[in-house]
């Protein structure tokens, strides 16, 4: 189920940047910390990287990031993992938004035509090219957090489907939304979507938890938005404690194989990024 043509989000230059503002730090001043020349610290954040594995480490160290991960991201290695069997269907939806790429998700019983979609990409034109012909319709959409590469299609899916409104983060301002706050629950068919508060990233952002407790065997789906990627997190634009607060806070809540569908980069699992993800010291 792992699709390893998909890139990590994330490289050494950008978790090292990531980690230099969450800790408020300048390149000058990881310097003084790490004992690493600025200009190799320049190289690595500009792509350009040849630091060896005690420079990694000392960069681990000074910005408390997780020595194991940020050296495996260093060398070209994050670990992935392979991704266990669950009881649903899993349409990743992957499109072009400026340089890179963000992925919304559409969930369906397997063999069904109907399902339940999270996000809505750039604008409802690439939804339409990336959408699987098999799926006629949706019966509920859930957005983790506005923001153009995420919600760009919202009011036009929403209208297009028929529905009532897209569940949202509460404070999101959407006017096609309705609030879903922390620990709320909706059911539709046989799937069950719990909605976790996770601001940080933004100011409203919620991750979803998709299980579908009638499947006994049955394994469970993260819809993490810009909370957490293979190998990374998104950026602490609004706050980079509560950021890490609510990243720790929701892995340490889910079993290991949880899979985690992020808003950009490969799916990963719980257990994986507890272990390597340079973000969970």
């Amino acid at each position: 189920m792992l699709n390893l043509t998909v890139p990590l989000e994330d490289e050494l230059g950008d978790v090292l940047e990531k980690g230099m503002r969450q800790c408020g730090l300048s390149e000058e001043a990881l310097a003084r910390r790490s004992g690493i020349a600025p200009a190799r610290i320049l190289d690595a954040i500009d792509y350009r990287s040849d630091l060896s594995s005690a420079e990694l480490r000392r960069l681990a160290s000074a910005l408390e990031l997780n020595e194991i991960g940020l050296c495996a991201l260093g060398c070209g290695r994050y670990p992935l993992p392979e991704i266990p069997g669950l009881p649903f269907c899993v349409h990743a939806l992957r499109m072009p938004h400026g340089i890179g790429y963000a992925n919304a998700y559409l969930l369906a019983d397997c063999g069904a035509t109907r399902g339940i979609l999270f996000d809505t990409g750039p604008d409802i034109g690439a939804l339409e090219a990336v959408w699987p012909a098999a799926i006629k319709t949706v019966d509920a959409v859930f957005l983790t957090h506005v923001e153009a590469e995420h919600s760009g299609g919202l009011c036009e899916a929403v209208a297009r489907f028929g529905l009532p409104a897209a569940y949202c983060p509460t404070g999101a301002s959407i006017p096609c939304g309705k609030a879903m706050a922390e620990g709320e629950r909706m059911n539709y068919g046989l799937f069950e979507v719990t909605a976790f508060s996770t601001p940080g990233h933004a100011s409203a952002h919620n991750c979803y938890l998709v299980t579908m407790p009638s499947v006994r065997s049955g394994g469970a789906l993260l819809i993490s938005g810009d909370l957490v990627f293979a190998g990374s997190v998104g950026g602490g634009y609004y706050c980079h404690r509560q950021l890490a607060t609510h990243l720790r806070r929701v892995l340490e809540a889910l079993p290991p194989m949880t899979v985690i569908a992020p808003g950009h980069g490969p799916l990963t699992t719980v257990g994986n990024e507890l272990r390597y993800n340079p973000f969970i010291a």
